[in-house]
């Protein structure tokens, strides 16, 4: 399928105008556009970790511990456990696999917003930041969101998760166990369960007999925003990134229309 123009239009019955889209080759509608982007921000947290990982700087059985500041409401599941000396390795995956808020409060801490966002400008990112810790609740005297960002760069992110770099499949990895697969991925057909990254140069018929894809990606939710970002692999790899913004109340629509582009997105990774 050739690149289309989707803002403003319809696509498989349902409106585009409150998403970002960028698909690579495919579909994009208010790709430059900077929205906020809910816990999605914390690709650019795990990136830099990935990064340093394989460069030697960063030890994934390192103990940083998890400080009283970190403790956060929300997403995660660490806030509701009992106090254990969890690994930095333990904590990316509470950070990729559920969101955990607390875990992702430790590793900011641990890696330091400014090396982050730093990391990200040096993977192309210009516009895209992590702008604070995740604050639950979060008050007038900070900043007024975890993260912002464009749908183009988050796209970009995706495509360089899906290439050869020596943090990619480590990363790949990580993005596989999101337990969040209600957004667009809820559209392409996949087994959630299958978290071990197929190789992208032996897949001639990578979607299987059923049409069944591999998928591994990243969402955010917040009152009147939805993102998901990620890669879809088959007879071809599709990255993507989908930010939606809303009026409260409005996110059950936008998430059935994240789902329309989902549909596309699936198609085009298996070749039809």
């Amino acid at each position: 399928m050739s690149a289309r123009e989707v803002n403003g239009r319809e696509v498989n019955g349902r409106r585009m105008d409150a998403l970002a889209v960028c698909v690579p080759g495919l579909l994009e509608a208010r790709a430059d556009d900077v929205l906020p982007l809910a816990s999605v921000g914390k690709l650019l947290l795990l990136a830099e970790i990935a990064r340093q990982i394989a460069d030697g700087k960063l030890d994934p059985e390192e103990k940083p511990g998890v400080a009283a500041e970190d403790y956060s409401g929300g997403s995660g599941l660490l806030a509701d456990l009992s106090p254990q000396r969890w690994t930095l390795a333990d904590l990316v995956r509470f950070t990729a696999a559920v969101s955990d808020n607390t875990a992702t409060n430790a590793l900011i801490r641990r890696i330091g917003l400014e090396r982050i966002n730093e990391g990200a400008e040096e993977l192309g990112l210009r516009r895209t930041r992590i702008l604070d810790r995740i604050r639950e609740p979060r008050l007038p005297q900070h900043p007024p969101t975890f993260a912002r960002g464009t749908a183009r760069e988050l796209a970009a992110l995706a495509t360089r998760v899906a290439g050869p770099e020596p943090w990619s499949r480590t990363m790949l990895s990580w993005l596989a166990a999101n337990t969040d697969r209600s957004m667009v991925a809820a559209a392409v057909p996949h087994d959630p369960e299958d978290r071990d990254v197929p190789e992208a140069a032996d897949r001639t018929d990578a979607a299987g007999p059923r049409g069944i894809l591999w998928l591994a990606n990243k969402t955010g939710t917040d009152t009147g925003t939805r993102a998901d970002v990620g890669v879809v692999r088959g007879v071809r790899d599709v990255a993507y990134a989908v930010i939606g913004t809303c009026e409260p109340d409005g996110e059950y629509e936008l998430v059935r229309a994240m789902r329309a582009v989902g549909l596309l997105i699936g198609r085009a990774a298996s070749g039809s």
